[in-house]
């Protein structure tokens, strides 16, 4: 078992009564802009093992009878239905499910503002589908004079161009999918229209990362930066906070560089001195209280880098990012001085490949490995044949063992097997039979109810949660759907799994 380095509840009471206390100090009205993920925050949970990656749900629930929330998306995010890519779903899709889990949990969203609209073709659909489920939406241009012109900014031209939102709960918690989303430019324009009419309001900013009092260098504030290698993110000392204070706290480049705009702004707004001297005097992130293992966290961090490199190399063979940003990443991994095969499962993994190519002497077939670590550390291996992917055989190989099940022992019934395969070869037109993990899984459910012992290997699919899976080869739709389901946390190496440009 993970040792936990992190105390959710700890964070979950601090964090609490920060914010409220930030709440007083604005006369009971703050906008409060939320960054990184409020549900399956899974980041955070690999760099911190024991942070809930729920916790901020929990926190939202707490304070659901004192917040009203907005949920912003930035119109551009929708037009380039850009992915968010622990899902495999686009912004648009995540801002959907985002509403629909903050109802599961009986929190509701009072609006959705669309941010930096130009009636983009895709963005006015996606209002359209919100407005005809009876969800408000709001439209914001691009503000007008924004970040040099602050007379501009803060006129009736700029903010005073968006619809003012009506809100009713002391505390505003202004949301949104990924970076960029257009929140702080949201509580701002909320902050101007407030004080036109009379109304005292402030603004705050809740982040996890980084944690700002731990230090520059630390792995899990590095691994922040690996996260965010692809926007250009990356840390530094908060230079406003060590001339106020002397004392050194750790912040990133966008916010220190928008800092003395932002500060103008809320001057300009308030007609007073601004009581924050710093970005991190703005920040609400009591996390860095919460850490109760450095070595632990530590450890995880290094983890989440290796993780980061493999998931960078392989959008760079898929053409979705730029090689610097993949180079970026192995460059941090070099100030830590963590290796590749510092993941446990990559070794085995490239073992298993090379067993299969050396078995199948003389093929020129793509011969691909799999490796999970269980947790209780051991490794299981899985490779492909003309029956299954190599997923297919890491996982049924993973719950056989878990469930003390010999090896000689088949939990899918050779029929099933060769019915489903002449399915896909004789209906669908396929040139591959061998079952992915998510025809697999299919395939052990329906074995599971005539064979016993593969409904005992099947209850053990749920222990595979949060292990840790390597793949020598890009995963196919179908392996990367069933491993999601799973939650495994995986990497691959950016080989191809088939000479086939278009894989099903």
């Amino acid at each position: 078992m993970k040792k936990k380095g992190f105390d959710s509840k700890r964070y979950l009471k601090e964090q609490t009564e920060a914010i409220l206390e930030r709440v007083k100090k604005f006369n009971n009205k703050l906008y409060l802009e939320f960054g990184g993920k409020i549900i399956f925050d899974y980041h955070a949970a690999r760099v911190l093992p024991g942070f809930d990656p729920n916790v901020k749900m929990k926190l939202l629930q707490k304070l659901k009878d004192k917040a009203d929330i907005i949920l912003c998306i930035y119109a551009g995010d929708i037009e380039r239905r850009k992915l968010r890519a622990d899902f495999g779903i686009t912004y648009d899709v995540d801002a959907l499910k985002l509403i629909d889990d903050l109802r599961n949990w009986d929190i509701n969203v009072l609006a959705v503002v669309i941010t930096r609209f130009e009636n983009q073709p895709a963005a006015q659909i996606f209002k359209n589908k919100l407005e005809r489920r009876k969800i408000k939406v709001y439209t914001h241009q691009f503000t007008k004079g924004y970040p040099t012109d602050v007379d501009l900014i803060v006129s009736d031209e700029g903010y005073g161009a968006n619809e003012y939102i009506e809100t009713k709960k002391p505390l505003v918690i202004v949301t949104g999918p990924g970076p960029g989303s257009g929140k702080l430019a949201t509580c701002l324009s909320q902050l101007y229209h407030d004080y036109k009419r009379g109304k005292r309001s402030g603004y705050a900013k809740f982040e996890t990362f980084p944690i700002w009092n731990l230090p520059l260098k630390h792995p899990v504030n590095i691994a922040y930066e690996a996260a965010t290698a692809d926007i250009r993110d990356f840390n530094l000392i908060d230079p406003f906070h060590l001339e106020a204070y002397g004392k050194s706290s750790i912040n990133y480049n966008r916010d220190v560089e928008i800092f003395p705009v932002v500060k103008r702004i809320l001057e300009k707004i308030t007609g007073a001195k601004s009581t924050y001297k710093s970005p991190t005097d703005m920040g609400v992130n009591r996390a860095g209280f919460a850490i109760n293992c450095n070595e632990t966290v530590s450890e995880a961090a290094k983890q989440e880098l290796i993780r980061r490199y493999f998931r960078y190399r392989c959008e760079y063979a898929m053409g979705f990012i730029d090689k610097d940003t993949a180079e970026r990443v192995e460059f941090l991994m070099g100030e830590l001085k963590v290796k590749l095969v510092d993941r446990r499962v990559v070794e085995p993994a490239r073992k298993a490949a090379s067993e299969a190519k050396k078995k199948n002497k003389g093929s020129d077939g793509i011969f691909c490995g799999a490796a999970i670590e269980l947790k209780n550390r051991k490794i299981i291996t899985g490779k492909n044949s003309s029956l299954m992917h190599a997923t297919s055989s890491l996982i049924l190989n993973a719950i056989k063992k878990l469930a003390g099940i010999p090896d000689k022992i088949h939990l899918l019934s050779p029929n099933i097997i060769n019915s489903i395969g002449n399915l896909k070869k004789s209906i669908s037109s396929n040139k591959t039979v061998s079952l992915d993990l998510e025809e697999a899984l299919i395939a052990l459910s329906i074995s599971a109810t005539t064979n016993p012992t593969t409904q005992i290997a099947m209850d053990k699919l749920k222990e595979l949660q949060n292990c840790e899976v390597h793949m020598t080869h890009l995963p196919t739709p179908g392996d990367e759907a069933g491993l999601r389901k799973l939650g495994v946390n995986l990497t691959s190496e950016p080989n191809f799994s088939s000479k086939s440009l278009f894989v099903t």
